[in-house]
């Protein structure tokens, strides 16, 4: 099998490469295909391939290139994980809306629309050439914000684009240690969980049939022992009577933590680009770049989400290990390759589904959301592609949340699609984590001053 990742000189592409040279992913690809539009990147990242410590036999060929219709030629599948603007464009997305006193995050609030305005057009001129030059092939999309840009490009693609993150699934699996009751990879029995990207609920846990999470959430020192437990307290867990993706700090703390991000040294953005800065040049330079990158990865995932441990907790050791999202694309990968049935938390369609319990109330996957809506829920993978599989109706606060920033995200698709700037400003204003249309005019021009290129997009 021929793979082309998009964006192939990111950082975490070594990740990928790892987990097909060993486990249960190796020999599954032949050839792996990295593109980008930056050459000394691509150098940099194919030093680390170079030097990495895995068995000659088991390592795919590596290609790089820069030319687009070059790279996809023959390819089976394409993982995409691009950010337009690199990091100091990440920078500018957080301080931009820290500065009129709003969350600066990467994907939630603000920073998620201005990041999605400038990285779909790009994705969807991806996506276009996927259709001319590899028509067959599946789009496995990592591009934040993954449930967003993977609904702008359902009209290019159809189901043949699938969103991916490691955070719900990540949340399932340290649930489910917590609880006694590991999951095997690849099922989700009895676990419920609804939402968007970076914004969804664990609201069942039953992989015998017994619900196990009231008993969870009872337990101090449970869960304590996980990041969302430590994250948002156990009072606050108790009255949800359920567990948030991690990610929903930012909305039930928001302004504990946008005062912690206005009080650190640099963002998180700032951190990265200076980390990167530095150590791409020196990838090229070192006689040991592997392990160069991977104290670097550390550094970066023990840096993660920062801004909620503010007592100097330390993340776990499994999170720090990495082996989180490109699981997830490498287990959709095997399934579409005809590797065995997965069950996996994926960004896809609300609609068909496949009906768990009673088949007439499983028109959608999430009740209360458009069947057409791209939601992020345990789904059934299969060569044939992922279907959702349906979720009780989320609970009235929950569903509203979802309601209201699924219409800020088709608002920016709408902006993004048909030129027009009024529905940019209403997705920054109407967003539950800004609330205001003179602070989504701002927001807007803020960004258009960062960004030039936004103005392009107008008609």
């Amino acid at each position: 099998m021929r793979l082309m990742i998009a964006g192939g000189g990111g950082f975490r592409v070594p990740l990928v490469y790892r987990a097909l040279c060993a486990g249960p992913f190796a020999g599954l690809v032949d050839r792996v295909v990295l593109y980008d539009v930056d050459a000394q990147r691509l150098r940099a990242i194919d030093a680390v391939l170079r030097d990495m410590p895995t068995a000659a036999a088991t390592r795919p060929d590596v290609v790089m290139s820069t030319d687009l219709a070059e790279a996809l030629s023959g390819t089976d599948m394409v993982f995409a994980a691009i950010r337009p603007g690199g990091t100091a464009g990440r920078i500018a997305d957080e301080r931009i809306a820290l500065e009129l006193g709003l969350l600066g995050q990467e994907t939630t609030g603000a920073g998620g629309i201005s990041y999605a305005l400038r990285t779909i057009p790009h994705m969807t001129k991806l996506a276009e050439a996927m259709r001319k030059h590899c028509p067959d092939a599946w789009l496995i999309n990592f591009t934040n914000p993954a449930g967003m840009v993977t609904e702008a490009l359902l009209p290019v693609l159809g189901r043949r684009v699938i969103g991916i993150c490691d955070s719900a699934g990540g949340l399932v699996q340290r649930a489910a240690r917590a609880a006694g009751s590991p999951l095997p990879d690849g099922t989700l029995d009895g676990v419920g969980y609804y939402g968007l990207n970076h914004l969804g609920w664990l609201y069942r846990l039953a992989p015998d049939g017994r619900d196990l999470l009231p008993e969870l959430l009872a337990d101090p020192a449970a869960i304590e022992s996980m990041e969302e437990g430590r994250l948002f307290g156990r009072e606050l867990l108790t009255k949800l009577g359920c567990l948030p993706n991690e990610y929903l700090y930012y909305y039930y703390r928001s302004s504990q933590a946008t005062a912690a991000i206005t009080q650190q040294r640099e963002t998180r953005g700032a951190s990265i680009h200076h980390q990167q800065s530095s150590l791409y040049p020196g990838l090229l330079e070192s006689t040991d770049a592997y392990a160069l990158w991977d104290a670097a990865r550390r550094s970066r995932e023990e840096g993660y989400l920062a801004e909620a441990r503010t007592h100097g907790e330390q993340r776990d050791e499994e999170d720090l290990a990495g082996g989180g999202y490109e699981r997830v694309a490498l287990s959709v990968m095997r399934a579409l390759s005809g590797g065995g049935t997965a069950q996996l938390i994926l960004n896809v369609p609300n609609a068909p589904v496949v009906a768990v319990g009673d088949p007439a109330t499983a028109d959608v996957a999430v009740p209360g959301l458009p069947a057409d809506a791209v939601v992020e829920v345990p789904c059934e993978v299969t060569p044939d592609g992922a279907l959702p599989l349906a979720q009780e109706p989320p609970r009235g606060q929950f569903l509203t949340l979802m309601r209201h920033v699924k219409e800020v995200e088709r608002l920016t698709i709408r902006a993004v699609r048909n030129g027009e700037r009024e529905a940019a400003v209403q997705a920054f204003a109407s967003h539950p984590l800004v609330g205001a249309t003179p602070q989504g005019r701002q927001l807007l021009e803020g960004y258009e001053q960062a960004f030039p290129e936004l103005r392009g997009l107008w008609r």
